[in-house]
């Protein structure tokens, strides 16, 4: 494993867990919950059809879904691979949801929070949509070869499950992001240990 991977991944996992621990603070809390009633407020039947079906782009069966199409194009080594890092990015994300139990936007306001979709269960922190997203995409774009554009649309579709996690009211945005860390931070470290 090459030296930069490993700092890359160490960097972002410290990141994904300060802004975890800056969220659980008075003043992190607040400012968390207000980007939350932000987003999540509505703006709208096109953006609610927007974020309400974008949001399992980041689910463990849609990885499953683009490793398959990726094998039958003949691209088998990037979808294992690819798949393997949305994998690893769902256990770790479960396994830290197991040992940090934060309530769910809908659990600590059920009044005041727009849930446009079915609740799940778990901890809130982290979000494992972003971070199975993150993982998968940041792994097949290299693997596929793809050039800085191409890298920077996946990213924004990370980035976009992340926000519409927030928008139909399942996760704060201190979830979201550490999600997407979380998941980048899972692709350094499988990336890293075959080089």
């Amino acid at each position: 494993m090459k030296l930069r991977d490993v700092f890359l991944g160490t960097t972002l996992v410290g990141a994904a867990f300060a802004v975890g621990r800056w969220s659980s603070g008075k003043e992190g809390r607040g400012v968390d919950r207000e980007l939350f009633a932000e987003v999540n407020r509505g703006h709208g039947p096109d953006a609610d059809r927007l974020f309400t079906g974008v949001t399992e782009l980041g689910s463990l069966w849609a990885a499953g879904g683009a490793a398959i199409a990726m094998a039958l194009l003949g691209r088998r080594r990037a979808a294992a691979n690819a798949l393997g890092a949305a994998g690893l990015a769902w256990l770790a994300g479960q396994g830290l949801k197991r040992i940090t139990n934060r309530q769910r936007p809908y659990e600590a306001d059920p009044q005041g929070t727009r849930t446009l979709i079915g609740p799940p269960q778990g901890s809130s922190w982290p979000s494992s949509h972003p971070a199975v997203l993150a993982a998968f995409t940041r792994v097949a774009g290299r693997e596929l070869g793809l050039g800085g554009v191409g890298r920077a649309g996946l990213t924004g579709l990370g980035l976009s499950v992340g926000a519409s996690r927030v928008y139909v009211g399942v996760h704060y945005p201190s979830d979201a992001a550490s999600g997407f860390l979380i998941g980048r931070a899972i692709a350094c470290f499988w990336q890293g240990r075959r080089r």
